[in-house]
């Protein structure tokens, strides 16, 4: 039993340490989930986020994929222009939503009006 409690004790700790190196926070962020594919054709995954907005109009989305590594999209004005790969970065607008995809099979989804500035 007293394995059994350690392990799960490892385990959370490992996850909580995981969360904490995404979001780096200090209570200014927006933190949640996104929609997001790593691998071309595979199906949107629910993935932790933060966004982080400044004053200056650019905003910072820190995703992290199922594949352990955290992805970094860039945005002026709530419009992404580069992100932490270097594959081309390309988006489009479907109602409500911006879709963010990187070559050559990444996708995130995010509300346009969680980007808007204020």
């Amino acid at each position: 039993m007293f394995r059994f409690a350690l392990a799960l004790t490892l385990i959370s700790t490992a996850a909580n340490a995981q969360v904490a190196t995404l979001s780096g926070t200090d209570g200014q962020n927006s933190l949640g989930t996104v929609p997001c594919a790593a691998l071309a054709g595979e199906p949107l995954d629910s993935c932790p986020a933060e966004l982080r907005k400044r004053e200056d109009g650019t905003a910072t989305l820190a995703v992290q994929l199922n594949t352990g590594e955290v992805r970094r999209v860039y945005f002026t004005k709530g419009v992404p222009d580069s992100s932490s790969s270097t594959s081309k970065l390309t988006y489009e607008t479907r109602g409500d939503i911006m879709v963010i995809f990187i070559e050559p099979g990444e996708v995130y989804e995010i509300p346009k009006a969680a980007l808007n500035t204020q």
